[in-house]
């Protein structure tokens, strides 16, 4: 299926901004009862999550996320508390390396454990991963046997980037709120939403534990701060109180529009190929990667939808310029069976000029290397 992100039901606040970092508050009228998330401590520790019989995803997993739902349409409670002394929010025991059994995994009749984020990545690490499906000459044989296996991206955990601790920690949290969007030097580094205001206030810190892309770290770290977007009332015009209110919600209007127009227009206007990953009740979990268009923005995740198609949960993540490049060549080369000719053609550039740009992209491996050498000779 394909369709763009549809935000309806999360309106969009003022923003509020520390150094490079702007965070957009996004506030539900009617909070979403019937279902609820709270996360699952994990410390921090080395995550390897079974994937299935031979393959597996190892990457750092600090928690992940319970969602517990009624059938009834009923309100639902958080499944769950944690609580810890000294502000310290690692579990007292923790251990090196820990096991997974998939990233979203049913615990009982109505509660569901997945691990945010990383469900999204795994989509995205898995695209076209069996490797050519027709063994024409120019693969080589590990190619052939093992496809795109071992596969591996590289990701900044947000203690990392630079502000963003700080954002969190001074950022007012809005009557309704449940949900964000996270800007550094005004590139829209993620999305995040969930159901419930009390889901928000409990899941707010774990941004800090997200991963955020190469893009979004050199941002952080080399970039201005950002103008804050002040409100302008015109005083000669204002006659009593009835006319401020209305100059005031006219501003935060075209705000609104301007963010959901232009600012977050890169995430919300281009459609999206989605997976269905597990359905829970009257919810459906998926997951769902971008047409990978090379040069502009582009986002990966998942989220939760309701009956009428409206998101409850959403996490996103920015990819950088060499995953959009390498997600581009490997979708490129399965619409075309594999073909290096006939991918090249499509691209309007010769096979050599190809073979290597799946070097550069960090895919030469896939190819037979007399086949390479050739490429390079020319």
């Amino acid at each position: 299926m394909t369709t763009t992100l549809d935000l309806t039901g999360l309106d969009t606040r003022p923003s509020q901004v520390w150094g490079a970092v702007r965070l957009v508050p996004l506030v539900r009228d009617e909070p979403v009862d019937d279902l609820r998330l709270h996360a699952r401590l994990y410390g921090d520790v080395t995550g390897l999550v079974e994937v299935s019989p031979r393959h597996a995803y190892v990457s750092y997993i600090p928690h992940g996320f319970v969602a517990t739902w009624t059938g009834d349409g009923t309100p639902a409670a958080a499944y769950g508390t944690h609580l810890s002394t000294d502000g310290d929010p690692a579990p007292t025991a923790t251990t090196d390396l820990r096991f997974h059994r998939k990233t979203a995994r049913r615990e009982a009749t109505h509660r569901l454990r997945f691990l945010p984020l990383h469900l999204a990545l795994e989509g995205y690490l898995a695209l076209h991963f069996g490797g050519p499906s027709i063994a024409w000459e120019e693969w080589s044989q590990r190619a052939i046997r093992q496809g795109l296996s071992p596969r591996a991206e590289e990701a900044y955990v947000g203690a990392d980037v630079r502000g963003l601790a700080d954002a969190l920690r001074v950022f007012e949290i809005h009557p309704g709120q449940c949900g964000v969007l996270l800007y550094v030097a005004d590139a829209l580094a993620a999305a995040f939403a969930v159901p419930h205001p009390d889901d928000y206030r409990a899941l707010h810190p774990t941004l800090l534990q997200d991963l955020f892309g190469e893009l979004i770290h050199h941002y952080a770290t080399l970039m201005p701060p950002v103008p804050d977007f002040r409100a302008r009332v015109d005083d000669v015009r204002i006659r009593s109180l009835a006319e401020l209110r209305t100059a005031v919600a006219d501003q935060e209007d075209a705000w609104a529009r301007f963010h959901d127009t232009t600012m977050a227009g890169g995430l919300l206007h281009h459609a999206y190929t989605w997976r269905t990953v597990h359905r829970m009740g009257r919810f459906t979990l998926s997951r769902f990667l971008p047409a990978f268009r090379p040069k502009e923005e582009n986002h990966i995740g998942e989220a939760i939808t309701d009956d009428r198609g409206r998101i409850t949960y959403l996490k996103t993540f920015r990819l950088s310029e060499s995953q959009i490049r390498r997600g581009h060549l490997l979708s490129r080369l399965a619409a075309h069976d594999w073909h290096l000719a006939n991918t090249a053609a499509g691209l309007g550039i010769t096979e050599a000029q190809l073979g290597l740009r799946l070097e550069s992209a960090g895919f030469g491996h896939l190819l037979r290397q007399d086949v390479l050498d050739g490429y390079r000779s020319r």
